[in-house]
């Protein structure tokens, strides 16, 4: 290719199978004398197979705001740069977002390139028939916020697409289940990598398929939930949720009266409940 000098370009690397880079960021890898990246030791074997050539640079999220004016400094001097994460795309629950602002602001061009990205490949073999999707990314570490999130989403109509970590997978999938009720989840696990699996079913019966096998529990994780059912007012079941609550009911009678009136998630009104005494 022909390198576009003081010009961003943002590259996606592979999710874990080497060959889904393309031949176009390949090219740039190597033409360009700098790359920034996430983290320089884990993709120096990948710059070495290319045979790349280009000084690295750290851009983290610890660093980003320094990171990018490193690189703007370098686009100002009349060089290339490419912005990669240690898998993925850039700026997609990863490092890169402020620093293509940044690079923006200062007038700079920034060239994206298509490339791999775990939510839309997760997407593609969900069989989720929902019209729309909606990325979240990583929900909250803490509990309570994650449940608060989750209870924000609860109505949207979108399939919701979210990534987790392993050591959080079973908390976050519980939490999932109590608050959603009867969906259909889709476990996407280790994408395009040696052990890649993808598991679909009911949301409230996958806790238990996840804790059958530990093997089921490790990798990188893209969970996707379908969509709310169009015919449940989720509005309606808070509305009587409160009268019955506000009437001196305990929580848990007034969550189950709620659903069985409304026809809204008993497990979501329940977990309101809780919300709305706290």
């Amino acid at each position: 290719m022909t390198e576009e000098s003081a010009a961003l370009y943002v590259v996606p690397t592979p999710l874990g199978n080497l060959g889904d880079l393309t031949r176009r960021a390949g090219e740039v890898l190597r033409s360009v004398p700098w790359v920034a990246a996430e983290d320089t030791r884990h993709s120096a074997p990948l710059l070495k197979l290319l045979g790349s050539l280009a000084r690295t640079l750290p851009a983290h999220q610890h660093n980003e705001l320094a990171a990018a004016a490193r690189i703007v400094e370098r686009l100002k001097a009349g060089e290339a740069v490419a912005l990669i994460s240690d898998a993925g795309t850039p700026g997609i629950s990863d490092p890169g977002a402020r620093i293509v602002a940044a690079v923006r602001a200062a007038g700079c061009k920034v060239i994206p390139l298509p490339g791999p990205c775990a939510a839309t490949t997760a997407l593609s073999a969900s069989g989720l028939t929902d019209e729309h999707f909606l990325f979240y990314g990583f929900l909250p570490n803490k509990g309570g916020q994650r449940r608060k999130a989750i209870e924000d989403l609860r109505g949207n109509a979108c399939a919701l697409v979210f990534y987790e970590a392993p050591h959080r997978v079973l908390e976050t999938v519980a939490d999932l289940a109590a608050v959603l009720g009867e969906r259909t989840l889709v476990i996407a696990r280790e994408l395009t990598k040696l052990f890649e699996s993808i598991h679909s079913g009911p949301l409230t019966a996958a806790l238990e398929w996840l804790k059958e096998d530990p093997n089921r529990q490790r990798g990188e994780f893209v969970l996707i939930v379908s969509g709310a059912p169009a015919d449940v007012d989720d509005h309606e079941g808070e509305r009587v949720l409160k009268l019955l609550l506000a009437d001196g009911l305990p929580v848990k009678q007034a969550a189950r009266l709620a659903a069985a009136i409304t026809g809204a998630a008993k497990n979501a009104l329940y977990e309101r409940a809780l919300a709305l005494k706290e």
